[in-house]
């Protein structure tokens, strides 16, 4: 049967590395993992409560295309009290996970062919959803005086229909301030680019806040989820923002695509929006991790790094140790039952030479992860000159 060439995507490396080691541990080895950035803890206890309470009391089914109103009450309500931002809840549209709302996005603003820009390093999936919907992502190398991030002088004669822009970013962690924010946004709005915000790791910051598109303009899409900082990966919930002469159009296109968000999830999602000490508890969590990884990883031999300001990743710069990084992440995961990202996941060139480091699990697996990688690299460097070749 014939297939469409849309399908050739690239495969999600994190996805893979996850399988490798769940065989391993269907094997009897015991994984730490840093590979995939899910929080070690469930969604909120008041917000399972919550579902309890729900699904004793009736069935659940289809909601309306947009989300229950009241969730994207208390998502409006979010925004007034993250970033003091009066936002109208008929611009909010609740999604299955960031995953459809980028799709959404996608589908809304561009047409088949258009070209869309996106920072390298980030998050795979954008390129490979792009591709999907015939679209062209072009993608735009970042510089580490930058802290990988991409500033306006970048962008220069680049011809795009949009621009995609995470802060805080993946795989990174680094974040835009307002000015840096506000120059991207007026670069693209000075030329008929669309803008589009992913801001799924806000809420997971350490020293300042992260600032949301939302606070210099309403004319962009602003992509959030529930996964990270609610510690709601499974239950694929998320939102965006849109202007208000879009929401009809997004509205349409979530009526046929997915029907509706899932019932069940967005009932936790809303209790969850009030769950703050909880909430807060994990991302102090978070942030001893955090520190936890800039004192151990350059004990391990992994130097070369830019300390986040948010998310819960590391990237390395491992250029020094190897030009494969996919073979040195297996070697780690297979000698020391660590499992970490290759950079290629998020690089296509430079991703050779980088890893990605996950401090989402609790402070006992992150302990434990740094033990193994000394060790690790202890022993690497240790081998004679004649062993096994590395790089």
């Amino acid at each position: 049967m014939k297939s469409s060439r849309r399908g050739d995507v690239d495969p999600f490396i994190v996805m893979d590395v996850m399988e490798d080691a769940r065989r391993l541990e269907a094997a009897g080895r015991h994984i730490i993992h840093m590979e995939v950035g899910q929080p070690g803890t469930p969604a909120p206890e008041a917000a399972r409560a919550a579902l309890a309470r729900s699904m004793a009391a009736g069935s659940l089914g289809y909601t309306v295309a947009l989300g229950l109103p009241e969730l994207r009450a208390g998502i409006a309500d979010l925004y007034r009290r993250w970033y003091g931002v009066e936002l109208d809840p008929a611009r909010v549209v609740v999604t299955s996970g960031s995953s459809a709302a980028f799709l959404l996005a996608f589908t809304a603003l561009f047409e088949a062919g258009d070209r869309v820009g996106l920072g390298e390093p980030g998050y795979p999936s954008y390129r490979q959803i792009l591709r999907a919907l015939s679209l062209q992502p072009v993608g735009i190398p970042t510089r580490a005086e930058n802290r990988l991030q991409p500033v306006p002088e970048d962008l220069a004669g680049v011809e795009m229909a949009g621009l995609i822009v995470a802060s805080p970013g993946n795989p990174t962690g680094t974040m835009l301030d307002h000015a840096a924010l506000e120059g991207l946004i007026g670069h693209c709005a000075g030329r008929g680019i669309s803008f589009v915000s992913d801001e799924i790791y806000h809420g997971l910051h350490y020293d300042g806040r992260a600032v949301s598109a939302l606070e210099i303009t309403d004319e962009a899409y602003v992509i959030n989820s529930f996964s990270k900082y609610f510690s709601m990966t499974g239950w694929r919930v998320g939102w965006m923002v849109v202007p208000e002469a879009h929401v009809r159009k997004v509205e349409r296109l979530a009526q046929n695509m997915f029907i509706c968000p899932p019932h069940a999830s967005q009932i936790v999602a809303l209790a969850a929006l009030d769950c703050v000490d909880e909430l807060e508890a994990n991302r102090a969590t978070y942030a001893a991790n955090r520190a936890l990884m800039l004192e151990g990883l350059p004990r391990a031999g992994f130097a070369r790094i830019a300390p986040p300001d948010g998310a819960f990743y590391v990237y390395a710069d491992v250029s020094d140790l190897t030009t494969d990084s996919l073979g040195f992440a297996r070697e780690i995961l297979h000698e020391a039952g660590v499992a970490v990202t290759p950079g290629l996941d998020f690089d296509p060139v430079r991703g050779r030479q980088t890893l990605r480091f996950s401090y989402a699990r609790g402070t006992a697996d992150i302990v434990e992860g740094l033990a193994r990688l000394q060790a690790f690299m202890a022993s690497r460097r240790e081998e004679p000159r004649g062993g096994i070749a590395r790089g």
